[in-house]
């Protein structure tokens, strides 16, 4: 058994699913870090902070695989602002950079943000019940 492999046992235990080594609150904690600074930054907090290493390819896979909802809202929306910025892409050593554009709708029963799906953002706003007026 290797350094990282664990019992069919411990994986029931620690509610890890099958074909996987990452625990739901080490995944948990793999998201957070994942979501603030780089995959390779979040390779060495992780490690840091938890003494345990996820490589930072692993780091993006358990991104890639996660599917969000969008929120449901409970009653019209009163208020809603929209927000936007840049994130800088990596590139390979001696091209230029290359920035990509993200966008967020924050209302005030929640928010939710979308990098390069503004359709998807939209069409969200367009479903919604808005009171009568809305503070934009």
């Amino acid at each position: 058994m290797g350094e990282l492999e664990i019992t069919t046992k411990q994986a029931e235990k620690l509610e890890v699913l099958a074909h996987r080594q990452v625990s739901p609150h080490l995944e948990n904690c793999c998201l957070r870090l994942s979501a603030t600074v780089s995959y390779e930054q979040a390779e060495r907090d992780l490690a840091y902070l938890t003494g345990i290493r996820v490589p930072a390819k692993t780091q993006q896979r358990i991104v890639h695989r996660q599917t969000f909802e969008l929120p449901e809202v409970e009653q019209a929306i009163e208020e809603l602002s929209v927000d936007g910025g840049k994130v800088r892409v990596r590139t390979p050593l001696g091209e230029a950079c290359e920035w990509k554009d993200y966008k967020a709708i924050a209302t005030d029963q929640g928010m939710i943000a979308n990098f390069q799906n503004n359709p998807q953002l939209i069409d969200w706003v367009n479903q919604q019940s808005l009171a009568h007026p809305v503070v934009v």
